[in-house]
């Protein structure tokens, strides 16, 4: 990719436009970072600034443990000025670095790699190293470490370097990993698709302002090193409004690790048996404001009105089969707990065209076709080639122009091998039907998806 800080790039009025302040917010609350650690990675001073320096005030507010790590000077920045050295402006951007990082509320806890400044490709084993050991010195849990870096595919050499070493390190030791781009902002256009899956990080003014003070503190690169010829400002003010916004964009990537995926179907009854046995309700289905709003979210989903049969996946205790209920004229709803049916079963009683049964599924199936199949909080419950079995199954059985509803938890779920964004793009995957709504919060995905052919008509509402 071949682009110049002098190119005048994408507007910031065109990003504001295209719907990226309306991104999924990152699945972490502000009280969830406190109990995290975090590294977070520069290639040049000011990088750490312009992609995380909102989400570096915060974690300071927060409390929470951080680590930054910076690979080279940035010396190579001005290579024409007649006024100033490598040498010297290396010097110069280190203590700008520190001085911005003060602002950020991070004096102290960083480190200067001394790497050369568009030199990262040629340094994969140093770069690597440096990340194992700071992830070493994390005594916690594989998962309760996210390291922070440029993203992977930013257009910048040391950017994508540093990018692909991090994603690398992560995916190997089982760390959540956190991606900034920079000068995507520049080069990329709202045409292009790989913002629509990023994460949107808000800041508050306090927040805002301290990484205001932290660009103001890299003057070498935002204010002229002298009015002679190759001193000129390196980024401009229309590049910086990328990064005046009220929140922060990151690709997120949870953390996987092959020994947090014990579980499969096989697994299901008795887990989850012992989950229901142990509370009547042990998600709060029927107390919390979250679970009420989110059914409530989930019904006015659903594009269609009344369908004459629906199968619900997962039932639980019969929260949401009660909701169903009414816009489906027969509704099959299943799960692999017994002790959660029971209760489901006590709830149902007056719903005659309500069937419950004990299924663990993709293993074992229902005969049957349907216009409505819901998967919601089920579908990290299974592995990858389980889930791939399920959506077969249900593509066998949905009727034309039918709606499979899936919702699901956006945070990382412990002991399984999927997550909710994960279930959700295998869905898009290995399905291709069209999307008929989309829908995501800090917390959940909620997404609509519908079958190829013409929908029956379903006459009256159950007729």
């Amino acid at each position: 990719m071949t682009f110049s800080h002098t190119d005048e790039g994408t507007a910031e009025a065109d990003w504001a436009g295209s719907g990226l302040a309306a991104v999924a917010e990152l699945p972490l609350a502000p009280e969830e970072l406190a109990g995290l650690r975090f590294v977070v990675l520069a290639a040049h001073p000011d990088d750490e600034t312009l992609g995380a320096g909102g989400l570096l005030a915060k974690l300071h507010s927060a409390g929470a443990d951080v680590e930054i790590l910076l690979f080279t000077a940035g010396e190579g920045s001005h290579p024409d000025s007649m006024t100033v050295s490598p040498g010297q402006l290396g010097t110069t951007r280190v203590n700008e670095f520190g001085a911005a990082l003060a602002a950020l509320g991070h004096t102290g806890n960083w480190r200067f790699l001394g790497l050369p400044d568009s030199g990262l490709a040629g340094h994969a084993a140093e770069i690597a190293a440096h990340l194992g050991e700071a992830a070493s010195r994390h005594s916690g849990p594989p998962d309760q470490l996210v390291i922070v870096a440029p993203y992977r595919n930013d257009g910048h050499a040391d950017h994508d370097a540093l990018g692909a070493a991090a994603a690398q390190v992560a995916r190997d030791g089982g760390h959540g990993l956190l991606e900034y781009p920079i000068w995507y902002w520049l080069w990329a256009t709202p045409a292009h698709p790989e913002w629509e899956s990023w994460t949107r990080f808000p800041l508050d003014p306090a927040a805002q302002a301290a990484k205001a003070a932290a660009m103001r503190a890299h003057a070498s690169q935002v204010l002229p090193l002298s009015p002679l010829p190759g001193d000129e400002a390196l980024l401009s003010a229309h590049f910086l409004r990328h990064f005046e916004r009220s929140f922060e964009a990151f690709a997120w990537t949870p953390a996987q690790t092959s020994a947090a995926a014990p579980h499969s179907s096989a697994d299901a009854e008795r887990i989850f048996d012992g989950v229901h046995s142990a509370a009547d309700d042990p998600w709060k289905y029927t107390t919390s404001w979250y679970e009420h709003r989110k059914r409530a979210l989930t019904l006015a989903a659903l594009p269609q009105e009344h369908y004459r049969s629906g199968l619900e996946i997962g039932c639980s205790i019969g929260t949401l089969t009660v909701e169903l209920a009414g816009r489906c004229a027969s509704l099959l709803a299943v799960d692999a707990s017994s002790a959660a049916l029971t209760r489901a079963a006590e709830r149902l009683a007056t719903f005659p065209g309500v069937t419950l049964r004990q299924l663990t599924l993709p293993g074992s199936w229902p005969d049957g076709t349907y216009d409505l199949v819901v998967v919601s909080e089920v579908g990290y419950y299974l592995s990858p080639a389980e889930f791939g079995l399920l959506l077969e199954r249900i593509e066998d059985s949905m009727k034309p122009g039918g709606t499979l509803l899936l919702c699901h938890w956006r945070h990382p779920v412990s002991g399984w091998e999927l997550d909710g964004e994960t279930v959700h793009a295998l869905a898009r995957d290995h399905l291709r039907w069209p999307t008929a709504g989309l829908y995501r919060e800090r917390d959940f995905v909620l997404e609509t998806l519908v079958a190829p052919g013409a929908r029956e008509s379903p006459g009256g509402p159950f007729d």
